[in-house]
């Protein structure tokens, strides 16, 4: 007599096949990582009202714009550039949770070379490790110099494993400072850029590894083009980063108005390692456009969603 619950041997293969591959399945885990140059959140002199005042804060109509980019974006992890000291990034995370927007974790990192703005990250997830690089130089027209603000270093554990963030602010292109013969602080970029290019490829000597998942992320103050961004890429034949292409809503591509020349260019920008390119949602960034988001700053942020696998366990 034939059982009358006898599985039909087709659908007993497909069983069988499911089963045996069961161990392979792929998990997944998507993260939003975001780039934010916050314009100045901190004491410095302003034009208010037709009146220079020194010594003045970020005003109120900016933080509110600002707080409300960051809701709207969502991330899990921003970088920041342009905080002030530590009361200042601590009134942001604090305005922010009275907002309904908790980040718990942050890091800022203090540089020797510029005490106004800082480099910060905030975050939804505990960092794993914390790298905070203020002494990286390089040779200036036969002089020693140093990266102005650092490199900020911060990793997170996630489902395919450790992710790096490498955080930066390149030099302006302001020249007070600078030397005479380096228009536009191009050449000194260029320093910065190749000293925190090396301290990178120190922490992760094969960048093409499938472990080295890492993003460099934040504001060049330069365009992918120009030698900033190449010496980030490559060293020789050894492939570091690729900048990602990207835009907005309407498929504009900039990220910074320059007020005073009336100009408008690609700054911000998020790199990644070859071993997460193949994350990237997209294969691209955006670039957020809501409705305020020039009222908060002269740069519009950047963000990235990563879809990390995993293998599950057996």
């Amino acid at each position: 007599m034939t059982s009358p619950f006898r599985i039909p041997k087709p659908a007993f293969l497909i069983l069988l096949c499911v089963s045996a591959l069961q161990p392979f399945n792929l998990f997944a885990e998507t993260l939003t990582v975001a780039t934010y140059n916050v314009n100045n959140y901190l004491l410095t002199t302003r034009f208010i009202q037709g009146t220079f005042h020194p010594n003045y804060p970020k005003p109120e109509v900016e933080k509110t714009a600002l707080r409300a980019n960051i809701k709207a974006i969502n991330a899990d992890i921003i970088a920041i550039q342009e905080m002030g000291a530590r009361p200042f990034l601590t009134e942001l995370l604090r305005d922010l949770k009275h907002d309904g927007v908790d980040y718990p974790y942050s890091e800022l990192l203090d540089s020797p070379f510029d005490p106004d703005r800082h480099l910060a990250v905030i975050s939804r997830r505990p960092f794993t490790h914390v790298g905070k690089h203020t002494e990286l130089s390089f040779k200036y027209f036969g002089a020693t110099e140093y990266v102005k603000r650092g490199l900020l270093e911060v990793r997170v554990a996630t489902e395919a494993g450790a992710l790096a963030l490498f955080v930066v602010h390149l030099k302006s292109r302001l020249t007070e400072t600078d030397h005479p013969d380096d228009l536009e602080s191009a050449t000194r970029r260029a320093g910065e850029a190749t000293a925190i290019r090396d301290c990178i490829l120190k922490v992760f000597p094969n960048p093409s590894a499938p472990d080295a998942r890492f993003l460099i992320m934040g504001d060049c103050n330069d365009t992918r083009a120009n030698r900033p961004l190449r010496a980030l890429s490559v060293r020789g034949k050894t492939q570091i980063a690729t900048p990602l292409p990207g835009g907005d809503t309407r498929g504009e591509v900039w990220t910074y108005f320059y007020a005073k020349q009336d100009t408008y260019a690609r700054f911000d920008h998020i790199m990644v390692s070859p071993a997460l390119k193949k994350s990237v949602q997209n294969n691209a960034v955006t670039i957020y456009d809501g409705p305020n988001v020039m009222a908060a700053s002269d740069h519009r942020p950047v963000y990235v969603r990563l879809n990390l696998l995993r293998k599950a366990p057996p």
